[in-house]
């Protein structure tokens, strides 16, 4: 399988394949899924309609069996009481009624007791016995008619009415003792003043009954329901449900909300369908009342009869449809195959040139197409990258000589500060230390410092711009500090002579902010001239470091505007703290989103902790930074000179 999935992943055409064949399969779904649900809506209508007929011609029959039974009651009637004194007359109207209607499977008409001539029991019968109609007078103590529920409802109710159904029975030497369900129209006899006499009683199998209905049905498995006045089945394909079970005797068992309010609604002598599960199975149930009995007819259709052939033909459909995904799939397949083989020719071709083979030849394939443009594209694209890399072979080795004489540069102009080895003055009477970190190779920061006469010569610049140009102008801004800080001249007097060889020729106005300071070591006064740079923090040595910032004037950068008169400012003495001088590499450093350290955040790391000397101090300041930079790039070039006189 992972081989397969392997295959896939690395063919193309295999890739697009199945795309393809997924977005028509999306169709088809869509389009079969729209078209189920207009199939499916139309087949319901028809089984609709289908079934509705099927139950109004069943009704109509049932109807048409019905008024022939109780027709033939009102003829027997009208005969019986022609002949109410001639017993054996009886006999003969059953049997003429039994032959003139085919429905029947009995007929009766009997009498009160001792109604004729002194007899208990006189109830004129006759019936089917192996297809032969049978008459014989059925009353006696073995068969008490005139309890019966056919004999006593008539009585009872003095008007003619259909009964629920029962089982009756016959006595045969050779069978013994025969039972089977039936169900009878019966009316009551009434003497010429109104008193009962008797009762004429029709009977129908509800066998029969239920074969003759059956024949009626919309769907092969579809079936006919006759309910009684209180729900007992009168029709059924199941017989044994027939008399000893009701519609609501299935709920009983187990809870079936939807089977009760069918029941129901039949009671009520509505009509309608409705869906629900019978036997497990799904099925839509029609429904309609039989108002001159009582009775309710329902034709049962199963959902599977119903949208069988619907389900059929969709397996079918299914089965082609799957076939000819299979086969769209190969023949896409193998046209993409086809199509993209000149972009694996390319594809090798572009693994060679990749291996270092620039001068493998590129055949045309001839093609016009997209794929033609694109190979003719790649040749030309191989042609200019053998140009290409002649071209970055030159421009590397410059690149290499340049980089190689930056760092010629770098080690150049590193060496005109002063070294942390041979370490700072290892004085009693100064602690100082000082640390530069260029942004790139070269840097435009600077600083450098000497002792004479007990004094120390100090100063902290910034050249304005990167890389070498600043680089040089620094280089001449330190050598002119030294120069004229050997003079023994005031800050003042070394910034204005700085100051006017550099704006001399300065067509690129360059300028160098820079604060120059004299610190007397006996004393520790400062004398201190402060050219457009970042303003000095003093610091206390002792207890909590408080910094504050230096005072300074205003003084313009060097550079930039000859003949200025720079301004000296002094500090009676730096006994008990700490001058710290920087460049703007500090308080303007950077992290990733461009936000700069800023002043608040340096003067919390130098108040966080006790000052500690000077290059604690500034290792203070440079975890500060990296904390705030994180992986970001420096922005700019970074200078920290810390000091301190001791007395």
């Amino acid at each position: 399988m992972k081989k397969l999935l392997d295959s896939i992943r690395q063919s193309f055409s295999a890739r697009l394949s199945i795309w393809v064949v997924l977005f028509a399969t999306l169709i088809f779904v869509a389009s079969m899924a729209y078209l189920s649900f207009i199939a499916r809506r139309s087949v319901q209508k028809e089984a609709v309609l289908r079934a509705s007929q099927v139950l109004e011609n069943t009704v109509l029959r049932m109807n048409n069996i019905l008024e022939d039974v109780q027709l033939s009651a009102d003829y027997l009637e009208w005969l019986v009481y022609r002949h109410l004194d001639e017993p054996q007359m009886m006999m003969d109207y059953t049997r003429n009624t039994l032959q003139t209607t085919p429905a029947l499977n009995g007929c009766s008409v009997s009498f009160e007791p001792y109604h004729f001539k002194g007899q208990e029991y006189f109830s004129a019968y006759s019936g089917y016995d192996n297809g032969l109609i049978h008459s014989t007078q059925e009353g006696g103590d073995n068969y008490q008619y005139f309890y019966m529920d056919w004999y006593q409802l008539p009585k009872l109710l003095n008007q003619p009415c259909w009964t629920e159904p029962y089982g009756d029975w016959e006595t045969d030497d050779d069978r013994g003792l025969e039972t089977w369900m039936e169900v009878s129209y019966s009316k009551p006899l009434n003497a010429p003043d109104g008193t009962f006499i008797g009762a004429i009683s029709l009977d129908i199998s509800l066998a029969w009954l239920s074969q003759t209905l059956s024949d009626i049905r919309p769907y092969p498995n579809a079936y006919s329901m006759l309910l009684s006045r209180g729900g007992t089945f009168l029709v059924h394909p199941d017989p044994e449900k027939l008399f000893y079970e009701t519609i609501f005797t299935r709920t009983l068992l187990e809870d079936d909300p939807d089977l009760v309010a069918l029941g129901e609604a039949m009671l009520k002598q509505e009509d309608g369908m409705r869906t629900l599960t019978i036997g497990g199975q799904r099925s839509y149930v029609f429904y309609t009342p039989l108002r001159s009995t009582g009775w309710s007819m329902a034709i049962v259709c199963p959902e599977s009869d119903i949208f069988g052939g619907l389900v059929k033909y969709g397996r079918i459909l299914l089965l082609i449809t799957l076939v000819g995904l299979g086969l769209l799939f190969f023949v896409c397949r193998r046209v993409i195959s086809n199509t993209v083989r000149p972009l694996r020719n390319l594809s090798d071709q572009a693994e060679r040139i990749a291996d270092g083979h620039f001068d493998t030849p590129f055949p045309d394939s001839g093609r016009t197409d997209e794929i033609g443009k694109l190979a003719r594209s790649f040749g030309h694209m191989q042609r200019s990258l053998v140009s290409y890399m002649d071209e970055l072979t030159r421009t590397t080795a410059n690149r290499v000589r340049i980089e190689g004489e930056l760092q010629i540069a770098r080690d150049i102009q590193m060496g005109m500060i002063p070294r942390t080895f041979p370490p700072f003055p290892e004085r009693k009477d100064l602690d100082l230390y000082a640390s530069l970190e260029p942004a790139k190779e070269v840097s435009g920061d600077l600083y450098d410092y000497f002792i004479q006469d007990e004094r120390l010569y100090f100063c902290v610049g910034d050249v304005s711009g990167k890389g070498i140009p600043a680089s040089l102008v620094m280089a001449v801004a330190r050598n002119l500090f030294r120069v004229a800080g050997k003079q023994g001249v005031p800050p003042a007097e070394i910034a204005r002579q700085i100051n006017e060889i550099l704006s001399d020729g300065n067509d690129r106005l360059m300028f160098v902010t820079m604060l120059i300071g004299v610190a007397d070591l006996r004393t520790g006064q400062l004398d201190y001239c402060n050219c457009g740079h970042n303003q000095p923090i003093l610091l206390n040595t002792t207890g909590t470091p408080e910094p504050t910032l230096l005072e300074c004037l205003p003084n313009t950068a060097l550079g930039i505007c000859p003949g200025f008169a720079f301004e000296d400012q002094r500090l009676e003495s730096l006994h008990g703290r700490a001058l710290l001088v920087y460049t703007d590499g500090l308080n303007e450093a950077e992290d990733a989103d461009h936000e700069e350290l800023g002043m608040d955040r340096v003067m919390a790391a130098l108040q966080a902790q006790p000052y500690a000397g000077a290059e604690a101090t500034v290792a203070v300041l440079h975890r500060a930074v990296k904390a705030h930079v994180g992986e970001a790039e420096p922005s700019d070039d970074l200078t920290l000179l810390c000091l301190e006189i001791r007395k």
